[in-house]
């Protein structure tokens, strides 16, 4: 029985290779290479590079070199993440970042977001350009499920509705949000926001309450599943520059709880993005370039934030942080806790200059 299973496993990895080697280029083990993920045990006191390869013949093999554009965990597995670089695919974990694998037919292309089905972890979506893919069997193949007409439009989010995974919708650079109510099959117009929706949330608590956030016109609520949206700009208005988006994201463990990352800083909503109030950060607010945020999905006054230097954390609220300079020469881009063990922190890094040129 193990001589089996060992021989199952080194045939997982070596079509795992043959599948990426069709899409995706990987650096042998070079030292000084300080792109890929990063992972730490230690709520972020310190990180180890976390970006093997495995191969059959022994040869160590990585994506130290990639630039992240997306990070994504699986909702049914602690273990599971995805991966989606800049120019360069998606890739995912099963073992805690331990090894990854290049996501099968995946495109080599540069990939603006990631959700996993909450209620079938072999069902993911990845979108990318003007195009939303989505595989049933675990990353072995893909299959295009959204075409944008205009080339020139992105598709810059996509979430699923956790009570009812039927339910997906996308945010596009035209400043739409569209939905399926049959998990990609089809797909119609569920708001018109007039400016690039740069992420959708929903409330994991009530699914029926969505936030879009668009990168200069603040953020947009739907209260009843997408049917009907209401803009919440009057209500950031009083804050300078709380119209430029970086990132929003829901505490699990309070249901109303909202975090808005904008160029102003940080806000907070205790009313599913009702009313905001400004939180107090160490550095100047124009100062406060925030990429990306995180929360403990068990713990919400545990809260994590990266800029293009630095990694900061709050275990009161906010009210009080810690700096710790981040463990790469690159920027901090996307940040993950692990649902299970909230010790484990995942981050996807990527060079400056290109963090600024894909705003």
């Amino acid at each position: 029985m193990l001589k089996d299973k060992f021989g199952l496993l080194i045939l997982m990895s070596a079509l795992a290779i043959v599948v990426s080697g069709c899409s995706v280029s990987f650096k042998s083990g070079e030292g000084g290479i300080d792109g890929g993920l990063y992972a730490s045990n230690s709520r972020g006191d310190t990180w180890v590079q976390r970006s093997l390869i495995p191969t059959v013949n022994g040869q160590p093999q990585n994506f130290a070199n990639f630039n992240a554009a997306a990070l994504a965990a699986d909702p049914s597995d602690p273990n599971a993440f995805y991966y989606g670089s800049v120019d360069n695919g998606l890739l995912y974990t099963y073992t805690g970042a331990r090894e990854w694998f290049s996501a099968g037919t995946f495109p080599k292309a540069t990939i603006n977001a990631i959700a996993v089905d909450p209620s079938a972890k072999c069902i993911v979506y990845a979108a990318s350009q003007n195009k939303l893919y989505k595989t049933i069997d675990c990353s072995r193949t893909w299959a295009q499920v959204y075409y944008d007409d205009d080339l020139k439009t992105l598709v810059n989010s996509v979430a699923i509705d956790p009570y009812n995974p039927a339910n997906v919708y996308i945010g596009t650079s035209r400043g739409e949000v569209i939905k399926s109510s049959d998990k990609g099959t089809s797909w119609k117009t569920s708001g018109r926001l007039e400016n690039n929706v740069k992420k959708v949330i929903i409330n994991p608590a009530d699914s029926r309450i969505i936030l879009a956030a668009t990168l200069k016109k603040g953020v947009s609520r739907s209260i009843d599943g997408g049917a009907n949206w209401v803009s919440q700009e009057e209500k950031l208005k009083d804050f300078s520059d709380g119209f430029n988006f970086k990132d929003i994201i829901f505490a699990p463990a309070d249901k109303n709880l909202v975090f808005l990352a904008t160029k102003y800083g940080l806000l907070k909503s205790t009313d599913n993005g009702d009313n905001w109030t400004k939180m107090e950060l160490i550095t100047p607010e124009e100062k406060a370039t925030i990429n990306a945020l995180a929360v403990n999905p068990k713990n919400s006054k545990e809260i994590y934030y990266v800029t293009n230097t630095t990694f900061y954390r709050s275990l009161d609220g906010g009210s009080n942080w810690t700096t710790k300079k981040l463990p790469t020469t690159r920027a901090g881009w996307s940040l993950v806790v692990n649902r299970e063990n909230p010790n484990i922190l995942y981050l996807g890094v990527r060079k400056v200059e290109d963090s600024q040129n894909l705003q």
